[in-house]
């Protein structure tokens, strides 16, 4: 074949699957869904379907076949939130569970939550098989993992962030990573001396303990059912908020979650954390590029400060906000509703959801604002 005729050829096949491509996008509906108690909407007299919702997001708690088959019916993809590491019940029984603090004192709950250490293995199991009963009664359309950080609270203008863990077998394990015998007799000696000695190694060690959460959980899903989405709800803060909490305090790196989940859910509770609505739009857009565009550089450069490393995100991870529609604290007007729904929904966000369904089922103005934005809302 002549050199011109196969560059023409080329561009024409190049061109088809551009177009297809775009085609595949453009049919892909939008995520419209709805987190928490679901069936609260229910209660009410009212449908999925005529609200315009296409997804609703149950906790694993408020999952049944009635619910099940309720959301289908009506047209609605089922996801579930699993609360990876919520220590509520569990380490109230296994003490050896219980977060312990630089002190060698344990961790007093962080507001409402309290967390649990991530190395033990009991609770690793416990969830693990909480997680394949479900994946085997229910063909959901996804897990998202919830509270996927080291014991801390961070929904709230006032963060609080304790240092954990530091049990024994946290700095044993810590201590095998870097080849190194934690000097002290006590927790609060060797807890000094990582803090003084080996601070970055013990965030990237902190960071590659959640990972390997997420890590472990895909499996578990992906061989139970292929087919499902793994998502991933996180603390929306930037690197730098609160002397870069996200990463050295939560543990969490976000670039490193997008390399194992399919879908990233940060969580924009504007109110609670007193931003204005625009806050919301400006950290979706902000993610959509650290992600994948030219000023990933910027990202990457405050994680490997930190040491933890950023490959390839030559991947399809899509951006589902979680926005909030909840009165605490204060009032959210349904304006504001409207305003966090609208910002959330912006490119390159592919879907979106509210938090939560209980909180606007009495709620007429607000349902008024999901149904006639939902329902309009029909593609990307």
């Amino acid at each position: 074949m002549k050199p011109v005729l196969l560059l023409i050829l080329i561009l024409t096949i190049s061109l088809l699957s551009c177009s297809q491509n775009k085609g595949d996008q453009e049919d892909t509906p939008f995520t419209k869904g709805v987190y928490g108690h679901p069936a609260a909407l229910l209660d009410m007299g009212y449908r999925f379907d005529s609200l315009g919702i296409n997804a609703v997001f149950v906790r694993s708690i408020s999952l049944n076949p009635n619910f099940y088959a309720t959301a289908k019916e009506q047209g609605a993809s089922v996801y579930v939130e699993f609360p990876t590491l919520n220590g509520k019940g569990y380490i109230e029984a296994h003490p050896d569970a219980w977060p312990i603090d630089e002190k060698g004192l344990p961790a007093s709950p962080a507001d409402w939550f309290m967390g649990v250490c991530p190395t033990h293995p009991g609770f690793k199991e416990f969830r693990s098989q909480q997680l394949r009963g479900i994946l085997k009664e229910y063909p959901v359309d996804g897990i998202f993992l919830d509270y996927v950080h080291w014991h801390a609270q961070f929904e709230t203008k006032d963060p609080i962030l304790p240092e954990t863990c530091f049990c024994e077998r946290c700095t044993g394990i810590f201590g095998k990573e870097i080849n190194q015998e934690i000097p002290g007799e006590s927790i609060g000696e060797k807890a000094d001396w990582i803090l003084s000695h080996e601070d970055k190694a013990w965030r990237k060690w902190r960071a590659d303990i959640l990972n390997g959460w997420v890590e472990d959980m895909g499996k578990i899903v992906k061989a139970e059912q292929p087919q499902v989405k793994l998502g991933v709800f996180y603390c929306s803060w930037y690197p730098a908020d609160y002397d870069s909490a996200l990463y050295k305090t939560l543990g969490i790196d976000p670039m490193a979650f997008a390399q194992r989940a399919d879908v990233l859910s940060p969580m924009l509770f504007h109110s609670m954390k007193e931003r204005p609505t625009s806050w919301v739009g400006e950290y979706v857009a902000w993610l959509g590029e650290s992600l994948g565009s030219k000023d990933r550089s910027k990202f990457e450069e405050w994680f490997k400060s930190e040491g933890s490393k950023s490959e390839d995100l030559n991947q399809l991870v899509e951006i589902w906000p979680i926005v909030q529609a909840h009165n605490n604290p204060g009032t959210v007007s349904s304006k504001e509703f409207h305003q966090v729904l609208m910002e959330g929904s912006k490119s390159p966000a592919s879907g979106i959801m509210m938090f939560s369904a209980e909180s606007i089922a009495q709620e007429p103005a607000k349902i008024e604002v999901l149904k006639k934005f939902y329902r309009n809302k029909n593609s990307k």
